[in-house]
């Protein structure tokens, strides 16, 4: 298993974004001079964060990114399939951060192309359409929030990804083994990196609203399966979770990913 960095974010949320990425190499380990990066946030609605992603999370960590030498940093989404992408987008004010960002763009996945793959040892997911964009550019970096999930249990690193499926196929992969399904469609694509925003979770409900708590955590990996562990365990420390009693390793989506052997 590949490790996770965990750093307290105490009151510069820049500092504490650099040095989570920095107990893996540095983002000169990950972003390469004229590199092209994509960024993949939770803007699954435009509910207040944790419910999303927090705009200044995603503005500091695309100024990193910029910093170690990408030549365009695009961050992409779509929304859950009853939200207008836009419409959320405008919500969380995403046009702001390209103010005196050049180099960014914000794009919404549902206006672009999608590629249909089959899903190598598929059991519950033969085939996904992915976002084009994953496959044009040099890296994926994906920044999920923490929360749990009124469906899928845990929204984290691997259930992030279904923002990279076309949306017309959401209903159908809701409609049973969904967890399975989850770490069925991660083996079509592979994130470089993974910075997680734990300052504040949900430890009830979920993905919109919950109950808070903040942690105060900064959590960076290469790991899918290696830093969703740590994220049930973060919601299990608080009490009143709806993930009390059981084992992380034992939640529907990661033990599936771990039999697929993800980032293993």
């Amino acid at each position: 298993m590949n490790k996770v960095i965990k750093i307290e974010v105490g009151g510069d949320l820049r500092a504490a974004v650099k040095s989570a990425v920095d107990g893996l190499g540095g983002f000169g380990n990950f972003v390469k001079a004229g590199d092209k990066i994509l960024i993949k946030p939770n803007w699954n609605t435009s509910h207040q964060y944790p419910g999303s992603s927090d705009r200044e999370f995603v503005g500091v960590f695309a100024d990193l990114c910029h910093e170690a030498g990408a030549a365009e940093v695009t961050v992409g989404d779509a929304s859950a399939i009853f939200a207008i992408t836009r419409n959320v987008m405008n919500k969380w004010g995403t046009d702001q951060l390209t103010e005196g960002r050049p180099w960014l763009k914000i794009v919404d996945f549902g206006k672009g192309e999608y590629i249909k793959k089959d899903v190598p040892n598929g059991k519950y997911l033969k085939t996904a359409s992915i976002a084009a964009l994953v496959y044009q550019v040099d890296k994926v970096f994906i920044l999920p929030c923490l929360k749990t999930h009124s469906l899928a249990q845990l929204t984290g690193a691997l259930k992030i990804a279904v923002g990279i499926v076309k949306r017309s196929e959401h209903w159908a992969m809701h409609a049973g083994h969904l967890q399975e399904k989850i770490a069925e469609f991660n083996t079509l694509y592979k994130p470089d990196l993974i910075v997680m925003d734990a300052r504040k979770c949900f430890i009830t409900n979920g993905p919109m609203t919950g109950e808070v708590r903040e942690p105060g955590l900064i959590l960076a990996s290469n790991d899918r399966i290696a830093i969703d562990l740590e994220g049930v365990k973060i919601i299990q420390g608080f009490a009143g979770n709806d993930l009390a009693g059981l084992k992380p390793e034992d939640l529907p989506q990661i033990k599936r990913a771990i039999e697929l052997g993800i980032d293993r």
